[in-house]
């Protein structure tokens, strides 16, 4: 199906081989959203979503293992949330728009939204001193001192053991500065986690540390927030869980993504021109990184919000590059910037520590990761799917 959010009747119906009679049967039976269109009121328009849904139902009465094949590949839903919703040209936390959020909130207040559903809470969850000496963390790699500094910590907070989301929520606050401590070194925390990110890092602006954090926040079911509720569903600790997901960001077709984004504009650099390092690329079959999202046919609106501030604070000069990568990139490919992108510009535009992109991105989907934990906690169900065997039978006698 096209990314349009809208079908014409024609187009819905062709799509499910049904008549119409049965077309407007679904939108009265509540399956199908229907609702004039602004072209012409006379006409009906349905949203393609709901009649994506009706495809994937059918498609798994036909062939159910081919069905949960796709669903786990950029598919269909396979879990309920609610959490984050994603649509061609936005993201939502519980009904909040992304870039509202960023633009009039901290990243704690975000937190907590995701964690207990209002903002209310956001004071007293990130005002309560930790309960165990912080470590000493012996490592240079931003996400290695988030790694160690879990591990280190783990067995000491014995109050991460209960699992109602009224604790978890106040683990994950802990787990927060603990991670924020091993970032900075820092173990005096700021009222914003990114006010002690930017006293430590020497960054001006606290608005865009985080507004980067408030975007990375959540993004639904990503291979790192699955595993974290794969992690969940076995009851363990939301400490286990922050670390499954890192684990699993790091990988380079997820956050990992942001090291290769960095390495890319350092070949550009060097090579004086976008469009001569992006050509060569393309010719030996090679992707271009930190371009082109599946989910945002139109571009990442978080890119577009960070880059957009970036630019706002930052002195014009920093985006050179960035910009000529950017503009080389639409009249090459068509392909607009990821959040990875923008994480890595960032990055080289204030300065900051190696491998700060990643380990930024880490520390704002540890915000998801918990919420997606209190969510799987409360389901009380453990996933586990079955694989299907194509290996060798076994023999008999």
């Amino acid at each position: 199906m096209s990314k349009k959010r809208y079908l014409t009747a024609k187009e819905a119906t062709t799509l499910l081989g049904i008549s119409a009679t049965t077309l407007y049967a679904y939108v009265s039976r509540g399956l199908i959203f229907s609702e004039a269109s602004p072209e012409n009121s006379r006409e009906r328009r349905y949203r393609a979503e709901d009649v994506q849904r009706l495809l994937d139902r059918k498609a798994q009465r036909r062939d159910p293992a081919q069905a949960v094949q796709e669903a786990l590949h950029w598919g269909a839903p396979i879990l309920e949330s609610a959490l984050t919703l994603i649509t061609e040209n936005a993201l939502y936390y519980r009904g909040h728009d992304v870039r509202t959020l960023a633009q009039l909130h901290s990243f704690e207040e975000v937190a907590a939204l995701l964690w207990t559903e209002s903002m209310d809470h956001a004071m007293v969850l990130f005002d309560t001193p930790l309960p165990f000496p912080l470590p000493a963390i012996p490592a240079d790699s931003p996400i290695a001192k988030m790694k160690i500094a879990l591990a280190l910590t783990a067995e000491q907070d014995l109050a991460a053991y209960t699992l109602t989301p009224e604790n978890c929520a106040q683990t994950g606050a802990r787990i927060l500065h603990l991670l924020t401590y091993a970032l900075t070194g820092d173990p005096v925390f700021a009222p914003m986690i990114a006010a002690t990110l930017a006293r430590a890092w020497q960054v001006e602006s606290i608005l865009i540390l985080n507004t980067a954090l408030i975007l990375c926040a959540d993004h639904e079911l990503n291979a790192s927030s699955f595993a974290a509720r794969v992690i969940a569903s076995a009851e363990a600790t939301p400490y286990a869980v922050v670390a499954g997901g890192l684990a699993a960001l790091e990988g380079i077709r997820h956050g990992g993504l942001t090291r290769r984004t960095a390495a890319f504009l350092r070949e550009v650099e060097q090579a004086g021109s976008p469009l001569v390092v992006i050509r060569e690329r393309l010719q030996r079959g090679d992707t271009i990184p930190g371009f082109g999202h599946p989910l945002y046919p139109n571009g990442d609106p978080r890119a577009v919000v960070l880059l957009e501030l970036l630019k706002s604070v930052v002195p014009e000069q920093e985006f050179t590059l960035s910009e000529a990568v950017i503009g080389d990139m639409q009249k090459a490919t068509g392909e607009a910037p990821t959040i990875d992108f923008a994480l890595v510009v960032m990055e080289r535009a204030l300065h900051l520590p190696p491998d700060s992109a990643l380990a930024l991105f880490g520390l704002g989907r540890t915000a998801g990761w918990i919420a997606h934990a209190i969510e799987q906690y409360s389901v009380g169900q453990l996933i586990r799917p079955r694989a299907k065997y194509v290996g060798q039978l076994p023999t008999e006698g």
